[in-house]
């Protein structure tokens, strides 16, 4: 595969920086640091201009704090002047990306989302019997940095970008050596990428019939309860050697009829059950069969 050639130059440009300001002011109007940025914004971006070509810029510490949706997550919040940074990046290399991802891939990507994924994930209920469904045990935790940054070199060859890139994954760990923080742009994209070779393992080699994944949420459909349980062997194992991850216990294995729940984000903070009955719920997507929240109907 040809590795992209986007460098340091288009991220530091100045016209690029300043849409990423404005995306990364996006509903946040009001917020002394977005407010102190933007009373001083062609100085800042000229600041961030001359640290990106020069090499000098380093990710500032992150603001901490937990969440529940609906279990407890530590949140790190990176600083405006970074976010800025961030969108910056992601504006070139995002693309790049997304390009290496299948289909069925749904998270952070424009077009997918939630309600695509449910909706995805329901028709393949109503057409394949049996279905695996596997989670990543403390994903963003456990991501090997040495590996993830060996998959970025694949995909790009400038040396100035992928020593940023470096520097904003090194930045945070978790275990030496290891984690993205939950809550930046970046370690979003990042993730998703992460895991795009087990997707195709699972749809080339395992050849399995149907295929979700939002994040590190994988569903797979096929005929027959083998074919089902062969493909999680295969996850298994390249999630282990490949990747340095582990599958979340206890492992789904059921027929598409029993439904499913797929762990997509939710206001509800539940995760979303999905059946193959034809019917929908008030509020549900198109053919799917979903109870959120309390799982009320």
């Amino acid at each position: 595969m040809k590795r992209s050639a986007v460098g340091l130059a288009e991220i530091a440009d100045l016209h690029n920086l300043a849409a990423a300001f404005h995306a990364a002011a996006r509903g946040k109007r009001g917020r002394s640091d977005v407010e102190a940025f933007r009373d001083n914004l062609d100085r800042e971006l000229s600041a961030l201009h001359a640290g990106l070509r020069a090499g000098t810029l380093s990710p500032a510490p992150m603001r901490r704090f937990r969440i529940h949706d609906p279990k407890p997550r530590l949140i790190h919040a990176p600083c405006f002047r970074d976010r800025v940074v961030h969108h910056a990046i992601m504006a070139y290399v995002g693309p790049v990306l997304d390009r290496t991802l299948v289909f069925d891939t749904y998270a952070c990507r424009a077009g997918k989302g939630t309600l695509a994924a449910v909706q995805r994930a329901s028709a393949h209920a109503q057409r394949y019997d049996w279905h695996a469904q596997i989670d990543v045990r403390g994903y963003f935790a456990s991501i090997d940095h040495a590996i993830l940054l060996d998959l970025l070199a694949r995909q790009f060859k400038n040396q100035d970008l992928m020593l940023l890139l470096t520097r904003i994954i090194r930045a945070y760990e978790d275990a030496p050596g290891r984690g993205l923080p939950i809550g930046t742009l970046t370690s979003q994209h990042f993730a998703n990428f992460h895991l795009g070779g087990l997707d195709r393992r699972l749809l080339e080699v395992c050849r399995v019939q149907g295929f979700v994944r939002y994040m590190d949420d994988l569903v797979w459909w096929t005929d027959d309860r083998g074919a089902a349980l062969a493909a999680l062997d295969v996850a298994r194992c390249y999630l282990a050697e490949a990747l340095h991850l582990q599958v979340k216990q206890p492992v789904r294995v059921g027929r598409s009829r029993d439904g499913l729940l797929l762990r997509v984000p939710h206001p509800a903070g539940a995760p979303v059950a999905v059946s193959p009955t034809p019917a929908a719920l008030c509020g549900a997507p198109q053919g799917c069969r979903a109870r959120l929240g309390g799982w009320a109907d």
